[in-house]
């Protein structure tokens, strides 16, 4: 019996967890669409049924069209995850300008509310359908400096809920994950300014998680896999922690 391809987009395509949640769902016969004001990381990713765009996603017309263009292609949006989103590093509250705490809560936050408002109504319409958000272990286990990141992390969290009980009804299901310190290059964005990037990752992050590494963005694209699939078809406004023991 050959299963249906879905139609999954991925914003924050041209991040490190992005590229690999969208390999993974490559891997499992998906059709996708990544979205990122920068494709250019995605220059060594081809495949048959990958379409990577150029968009930003704070721009709502322009994620309004872009959606109806992938629904005019495909016929349908089967999941859509949310793995945009930028880093704070660590800064004493009284030295945060008020453009840099307003650029955090539109790209960590705003950006969810413009994606799901323009997929929703194509999901009610299918009956169906299943949303991701990465979000940050953070929101949970904060760390001093990154106030304004937390605070980011955590409206997206709260944000998914209250989704995910709105559109419960119309079998629509929204998740978070809640990723550990991460292997990539948003990772060395929280050291703070001048200091060693290298070794903060092995004094701070690495000895901060239970498991003894850092979440490799394949962790991420494992734990997104499984929330899109029919197997999490009974979960729903659950938070996902991939954080080798950070959370606890």
């Amino acid at each position: 019996m050959t299963t249906e391809p879905k139609v999954i987009v991925v914003t924050g395509a041209g991040g490190g967890m992005g590229k690999a949640i969208m390999e993974e769902q490559l891997k499992q016969g998906n059709l996708v669409i990544g979205l990122d004001v920068s494709v250019k990381a995605l220059s060594n990713l081809t495949h048959d049924s990958l379409q990577c765009l150029e968009v930003n996603v704070l721009q709502e017309e322009r994620v309004n069209d872009i959606f109806q263009q992938i629904v005019d292609k495909y016929g349908r949006i089967d999941g859509l995850v949310n793995a945009l989103g930028i880093a704070q590093a660590a800064t004493p509250i009284e030295q945060v300008t008020m453009d840099e705490w307003n650029r955090l809560m539109d790209v960590n936050v705003k950006s969810l509310f413009i994606t799901a408002k323009a997929v929703v109504p194509f999901m009610k319409k299918q009956q169906k359908g299943s949303i991701v958000t990465i979000a940050s272990i953070s929101a949970v286990r904060p760390r001093p400096g990154l106030q304004a990141y937390i605070a980011s992390k955590g409206a997206a969290e709260s944000f998914t809920r209250g989704l995910a009980i709105e559109l419960a009804p119309n079998q629509i299901r929204v998740n978070t994950i809640h990723p550990g310190p991460a292997d990539t290059q948003m990772l060395g964005q929280f050291a703070a300014q001048g200091a060693d990037v290298e070794q903060t990752k092995q004094s701070v992050f690495v000895q901060s998680v239970p498991l003894g590494r850092l979440v490799k963005p394949s962790d991420i694209a494992g734990a997104v896999s499984y929330l899109l699939s029919d197997a999490a078809s009974m979960v729903t406004g659950t938070t996902l922690h991939v954080d080798g023991g950070r959370g606890l």
